[in-house]
């Protein structure tokens, strides 16, 4: 049996971006925002409920332990979500289809009513065990509570504890370059 014969592989592209240790403040932001727009992301609708409530756009969004269930979301300190999520003690987390594009585009846009008035425009319900908003067609939806709070540079990363959890059917919608695009079907399966 004869092993079969690899091709050297070829060089790496040049990068677009560098992110050095010395570089300016402003250059380094682009440099990272270049560089991690190449990495797909799902996209969240995350709410908050009660005097502050609020729903924003996400995609700094991830899974953490599955016992107990965790999962955690990065916030800007001076986005409104910030002081809803700790306001509330609690969010929810609606994970969207690849028809939810308008309603990605709606919780990203700054033109939005305040409070409770925004989510008269979306299908939502309470979630069961908080009563956060929970959007209707969505792929799949968390309620969590507020367990932890860290300081992550200009964001906050929450750390949630999963009280309730859900979900529906469809395909993503996903985040990637800068645009919204749809998940394909799977290739393969998963081990």
């Amino acid at each position: 049996m004869t092993a079969a014969r690899r091709e050297p592989a070829a060089a790496p592209a040049q990068p677009v971006a560098r992110l050095r240790p010395d570089q300016d403040p402003e250059s380094a932001k682009l440099a990272l925002r270049d560089v991690m727009s190449h990495f797909a992301t799902g996209i969240t609708v995350l709410t908050a409920r009660g005097e502050r409530a609020h729903g924003m756009t996400a995609n700094a969004f991830t899974s953490v332990s599955l016992d107990p269930p965790m999962v955690l979301c990065c916030v800007a300190r001076t986005a409104r979500m910030h002081e809803a999520i700790l306001g509330a003690r609690n969010f929810g987390v609606s994970v969207l289809c690849a028809e939810q594009e308008s309603v990605a585009r709606y919780f990203a846009s700054r033109e939005r009513p305040a409070g409770m008035a925004q989510f008269e425009r979306v299908d939502w319900f309470p979630g069961r065990h908080t009563g956060v908003p929970l959007l209707v067609g969505s792929l799949a939806w968390l309620e969590c509570d507020l367990t932890e709070v860290y300081e992550g540079g200009d964001h906050s990363i929450f750390l949630g504890t999963v009280r309730g959890a859900g979900r529906g059917g469809g395909q993503a919608l996903l985040f990637l370059g800068g645009g919204f695009h749809r998940h394909g079907h799977p290739t393969a399966r998963s081990a």
